[in-house]
């Protein structure tokens, strides 16, 4: 069958591909961007792929955050823009996304008030 070579090749040969997926994941979660200011949300994901969102705060209904037990471990998770008329737009493998939906949820209550305030 194989010997003791080739099955060193294909051990060696996994390990290379793990560890150039592996690279590409944190590429892709250590290039993310994230901004919020008082009239959008941005978020750019993704080195080779590149995704991008771009939606106006008052049109954002809802944040969702999704973590499973590692994600809430080593603090990533999947979050999820709700807009009007735009749909659900989930963002896999985002760093510290209860931080950034607080942010968002902090900006929109400051626009608020400012509405408010100016009314």
């Amino acid at each position: 069958m194989f010997g003791l070579a080739s099955k060193n090749a294909i051990g060696a040969l996994c390990a290379v591909i793990a560890v150039v997926l592996g690279l590409l994941a944190y590429l892709d979660i250590s290039t993310a961007e994230f901004g919020v200011t008082n009239r959008r949300v941005i978020i750019k994901v993704g080195v080779l792929r590149r995704r991008t969102l771009e939606t106006l705060l008052d049109k954002v209904e809802s944040i969702s955050v999704d973590q499973g037990i590692l994600g809430r471990v080593f603090g990533y998770g999947t979050v999820a823009v709700n807009g009007t008329g735009a749909g659900r737009t989930p963002f896999k493998g985002i760093a510290a996304p209860l931080q950034f939906r607080q942010h968002v949820q902090e900006q929109i209550e400051a626009t608020g008030a400012r509405a408010a305030k100016a009314s």
